[in-house]
């Protein structure tokens, strides 16, 4: 757990890099790979009518997770606008096309959901796009707080919407519409 300016935040790393980026308290019904017994029982009965599974265990290291809680303490200070840590994204192809577009958001420069869809080649997709962002495993480094409204307004975001502010507010992308 990492105690940021937003609140706690939850990591989770493989050896491939950063696979979670949670904030502690979440919306209901928004995912997360830390395992929730009920949510398990539920996960396993579904699972079982799939061929695939994977199995996640989570061991606490501090010195494996130093260099990533290091780069989002600088970027919380107001000295880090890009990360350079690898990520372990997982999701289907368009999820991943998603994250990859929201990765190449610069620092203090928002999107709507519809550029998005565009970039992701289904112009018509936004709410898709929408979707792949609630589902978004890395907040913050994979930057869906980027995404805006077509209207210009915040909206939809897995820690609220005061953290979205904060997090644009930040990196100064907050202008006009926004900043109200």
């Amino acid at each position: 757990m990492f105690i940021s300016p937003v609140g706690p935040l939850f990591l989770a790393a493989s050896n491939q890099g950063l696979v979670a980026l949670e904030f502690d308290a979440r919306l209901p019904g928004q995912q997360t790979i830390r395992p929730n017994p009920r949510d398990l029982r539920e996960e396993n009965k579904r699972e079982r009518n799939r061929a695939v599974r994977f199995e996640v265990r989570l061991e606490e290291s501090a010195g494996v997770m130093r260099p990533y809680v290091c780069e989002l303490e600088e970027y919380f200070a107001g000295e880090r606008r890009e990360f350079t840590f690898a990520l372990d994204l997982r999701g289907t192809d368009f999820q991943l096309a998603c994250w990859r577009a929201l990765v190449a958001i610069p620092y203090g420069e928002t999107r709507t959901y519809a550029d998005i869809a565009r970039v992701v080649g289904r112009p018509q997709g936004f709410r898709a796009v929408g979707m792949a962002n609630n589902r978004n495993p890395v907040a913050i480094v994979v930057p869906c707080h980027r995404v805006i409204a077509s209207d210009g307004t915040l909206c939809g975001y897995g820690g609220g919407l005061d953290i979205k502010r904060k997090l644009l507010e930040l990196e100064g992308a907050l202008t006009g519409t926004l900043a109200a």
